[in-house]
C-alpha cells in the first residue's frame, strides 16, 4: 500500500543543527570573518602593511587572510604587481558592499556599548595655510566630531599615498594628480601686503611706487613677485631681489617688523587685514585661476566615515564659487 506523502514527509530523519548547516554548499555560507576583515581593511587602505597596523598583525598574517578569502570565493580579489597590489573589478565591487555593511556592525556596535574608539585621520598641508587657515578652524571640526582626531603634518614635499601614512593631503597646484580625488578649495588671489607704518614711510600708492623698496618673498614660491608685477604693467624692479624666507609664514613675521613688503595669498591673512595688521596697499589682486588649493586623497579612502565626515566639513569652511569637484584620471 502506498503511503501518503505528507506521512513519507513526517517519517524523513530530521537534520541535526550541524547536518543542516553543511547540507548548504559552500557558497551559500557567509564566509570566515578574519578575512573578510583583512581583506575590507586592505582593500580601504589599499595596502597590505597598513591594513595590518590597523588589525595588530603581520603582512603575512593579512596576505593569508586575504588568499584564504580568494579561495572561499574562488575568484580574484587583487592584481598582484611588482611594488603595489590592486583590487581587480570583482574586488572593487565586493568591498563596496561588504564595507557598508562592516559600517553598519560598526555603528550598531557603538550605539550598544556607548563606546567609541577615537578614529585618526592624518592630513598633511602647507606650514602658512596650517597655521593662517586650518588650525583656527580645526576646534569646530572636533567639537563636532569628538570620535575623530586630526593628526596634522606640514611639508612641501610630494605626497606618496602608497608609501606614506597621510589620509588626505592639501596641495598647491593646477589641479591635476593623475590617480587621486582632487577638491579645489579656494580663490588663489595674489597681492602685495605690508604694514599700516611700512605703507606710509614707503609711500605707497601705486604699483610702481615699489622701485627700490624691499621685497620679501617665500622661498616656496618665488616666482610669485614676477608674476605680479607682470600683471600689473611695472617695470624696471628685479622681480627676485630682496630677502628670502623658507615659508610664508616666515615672511609674514619680517612684514609685521617693518622689514618690507611681502606677495601674499590673500585668503591667508583675511584676518590680518581685518584686524588692520596688514594692509593692502594697491587694488590690483591677481586670480592665479587654476593655479591654487586643492584637497587631494585616493579614492578608497572615501569608505572610511570619518574621512567623508572632514572631507565635507573642510569644504564647508571654503570658498563655494570657488570649490569644484576634480575626478580622478
Amino acid at each position: 500500500m502506498a503511503i501518503p506523502r505528507d506521512e513519507r514527509e513526517s517519517r524523513a530523519p530530521s537534520l541535526t543543527k550541524s547536518q543542516q548547516f553543511n547540507h548548504f554548499g559552500p557558497m551559500d555560507r557567509l564566509p570566515p570573518l578574519n578575512p573578510l576583515r583583512a581583506f575590507e581593511a586592505a582593500g580601504r587602505w589599499q595596502s597590505i602593511r597598513r591594513a595590518a597596523e590597523e588589525l595588530g598583525v603581520t603582512p603575512g598574517a593579512v596576505s593569508r587572510q586575504v588568499q584564504s578569502l580568494e579561495a572561499h570565493l574562488g575568484t580574484p580579489l587583487f592584481r598582484r604587481e611588482p611594488r603595489e597590489m590592486v583590487l581587480t573589478a570583482e574586488g572593487e565591487e565586493y568591498l563596496a558592499v561588504i564595507t557598508h555593511h562592516f559600517d553598519g556592525i560598526r555603528e550598531a556596535t557603538l550605539k550598544l556599548t556607548g563606546r567609541r574608539n577615537v578614529e585618526i585621520l592624518r592630513v598633511r598641508a602647507y606650514t602658512t595655510f596650517a597655521v593662517k587657515w586650518l588650525i583656527p578652524r580645526l576646534s569646530s571640526f572636533h567639537e563636532a566630531n569628538g570620535d575623530t582626531e586630526v593628526r596634522l603634518t606640514t611639508s612641501i614635499e610630494t605626497v606618496d599615498f602608497k608609501r606614506e601614512n597621510v589620509d588626505g593631503a592639501i596641495r598647491l597646484g593646477d589641479g591635476k594628480w593623475p590617480g587621486l580625488e582632487v577638491d579645489r578649495l579656494v580663490a588663489n588671489q595674489l597681492t602685495p601686503l605690508c604694514s599700516l607704518a611700512f605703507r606710509r614711510r614707503a609711500n605707497l600708492k601705486r604699483p610702481s611706487d615699489l622701485v627700490g623698496q624691499p621685497l620679501l618673498h617665500s622661498l616656496v614660491r618665488l616666482d610669485d613677485w614676477r608674476i605680479w608685477l607682470d600683471a600689473a604693467g611695472v617695470a624696471g624692479i628685479d622681480p627676485y631681489a630682496g630677502q628670502k624666507y623658507a615659508s610664508s609664514t616666515l615672511a609674514y613675521q619680517a612684514v609685521l617688523q617693518g622689514h618690507g613688503i611681502m606677495m601674499a595669498q590673500k585668503f591667508l591673512f583675511a584676518d590680518d587685514l581685518r584686524a588692520r595688521r596688514l594692509v593692502q596697499p594697491f587694488s590690483f589682486t591677481l586670480d592665479r585661476g587654476d593655479f591654487t588649493y586643492y584637497f587631494i586623497y585616493p579614492r578608497n579612502r572615501l569608505r572610511n566615515p570619518a574621512f567623508r565626515r572632514f572631507r565635507e566639513w573642510l569644504l564647508e569652511q571654503t570658498d563655494h564659487k570657488a570649490r569644484t569637484r576634480v575626478t580622478a584620471s
